[in-house]
């Protein structure tokens, strides 16, 4: 009830307010009328932050709240570039900071600082091993990854403490709806008070770079993960579903499935640190202005028309809240671009709310059985090949093909247009480990006699 959402939260902030309303008005000493005064914008300011919270949906417990704007997760172990050097694998390390038995049942969460070799850029990183990873099982196994981008302004606790992300996977895992993914949660923005987009600015920050290259290359030298490949997925919400969106298209080597979750599909004005130094006061730039060519690459609605046939294009998952009709409009659009190129593009648009938390929320799961399901297929695809099928102890068992519906009704698509030659060069060319056999919604799965039932988060 006393939760930031609570009913007698608001309501204990409007008596608070209405009492030193009256104390105002009943005060007959200056003194105490301008203390009642000054007072009284403590709740009313309250009560409109929390109105804004509740809208959106956003924090729902204290504890969320103070650990998403703190940047601190106290129960979180970090791994740090320095213990590595002095003790050995990450894989030492992890078991040194965890529980064995813990793990095996729920999983592993951590933290880690990545800085990349060309971008120079240092920033913390959420890593999510399944309870999988720990299976002797999947000793062998090389599991798929997804990269989960948040929005602005946001941090990668937003996934754990306000997205929900690991009850959300784990009960996933224990009603067999996913398979196994280890989940890398980036910062994107180097601070709350930062907005770029991913973008590599010609005179700044190479963001794209080191979200989209050096952040899934450091993952895969240290844990047992695929390559950045048609193996690996990208998903984010709001900024984070942009950057999902432009990354996708212009490494589509590097990813195979892409979820949008409220995203937009043009770049808005960044919000950088001046002169590109960490902590800099933040300045508005149109980080492409005057590069007509940078602009056109990294805006994923015209780079779409562009792509030539027999290039790949990742597989992707659009969602949308119902009332946000800005939201839905852009994703219908982007989802016509895409059937141009792919006859299965699921659109999720979720009924009774905007640009909020909740719709981002309710379609994690949906995006986590799509996209799993399917890098798992792929995987399991070529695993003669790449020698990176799990071992089994009994016959695999197949999960049942599942085809995830389309919740809304879509104009048809428009006539086509000719579209002129594209600038520059493409920055990806060939197919990926995975692209042939890539489906929108893949039958094979691994035996469910591999999988570790789970059924609660660890405290």
């Amino acid at each position: 009830m006393l939760e930031p959402q609570g009913t007698l939260f608001f309501l204990l902030l409007m008596v608070a307010f209405g009492g030193l309303v009256l104390w105002l008005a009943l005060a007959r000493q200056v003194v105490f009328r301008v203390l009642a005064a000054c007072l009284a914008f403590i709740p009313a300011m309250v009560f409109g932050i929390a109105a804004v919270n509740k809208y959106y949906d956003y924090y729902q417990t204290w504890g969320a709240m103070f650990s998403d704007l703190s940047g601190q997760a106290q129960s979180i172990p970090h791994v740090s570039a320095a213990s590595l050097k002095r003790g050995g694998s990450l894989q030492q390390q992890i078991a040194s900071s965890s529980n064995a038995s813990l793990d095996a049942q729920f999983g592993d969460l951590f933290s880690t600082t990545v800085t990349g070799p060309r971008s120079h850029i240092t920033r913390q990183v959420y890593v999510y091993l399944p309870p999988q990873y720990f299976s002797k099982t999947y000793v062998k196994y090389r599991f798929p990854a997804i990269e989960l981008l948040h929005g602005a302004p946001g941090q990668p606790s937003t996934w754990v403490n306000v997205m929900n992300v690991i009850p959300v996977y784990l009960n996933l895992l224990a009603e067999h709806k996913a398979d196994p993914a280890v989940l890398v949660m980036p910062d994107t923005d180097g601070g709350l008070q930062y907005s770029l987009q991913c973008l590599n600015d010609p005179r700044g920050l190479q963001d794209m770079t080191f979200v989209g290259k050096e952040v899934p290359e450091w993952v895969a030298a240290n844990l047992r993960v695929q390559q950045p490949s048609g193996f690996w997925g990208i998903a984010g919400y709001s900024e984070g579903g942009f950057c999902a969106a432009n990354i996708g298209l212009r490494y589509a080597y590097r990813f195979g499935y892409v979820g949008v979750e409220s995203g937009y599909f043009a770049p808005d004005t960044s919000q950088v640190p001046l002169g590109g130094k960490p902590n800099g006061k933040p300045v508005d730039v149109n980080v492409f202005k005057g590069n007509p060519r940078l602009l056109a690459l990294n805006t994923p609605q015209n780079y779409i028309k562009h792509i030539p046939v027999g290039v790949p294009v990742p597989q992707f998952y659009l969602a949308a809240g119902a009332e946000d009709q800005q939201d839905v409009q852009a994703a219908e659009y982007f989802r016509q671009l895409l059937l141009l190129r792919d006859a299965n593009v699921p659109l999720d648009i979720v009924s009774g709310a905007g640009h909020q938390a909740r719709v981002w929320r309710d379609a994690l799961s949906p995006i986590l059985d799509w996209m799993t399901t399917g890098l798992t297929t792929e995987i399991m695809s070529e695993g003669a090949e790449y020698g990176i099928k799990p071992a089994a102890t009994s016959t695999p068992a197949t999960k049942p093909a599942h085809t995830l519906p389309l919740k809304t009704a879509h104009p048809s698509l428009p006539a086509p247009t000719a579209l002129s030659p594209f600038p520059g060069t493409l920055l990806f060319a060939g197919r990926h480990p995975g692209a042939a056999a890539r489906s929108p919604a893949g039958s094979g799965a691994l035996p469910d006699s591999a999988r570790t039932p789970v059924r609660s988060l660890r405290r």
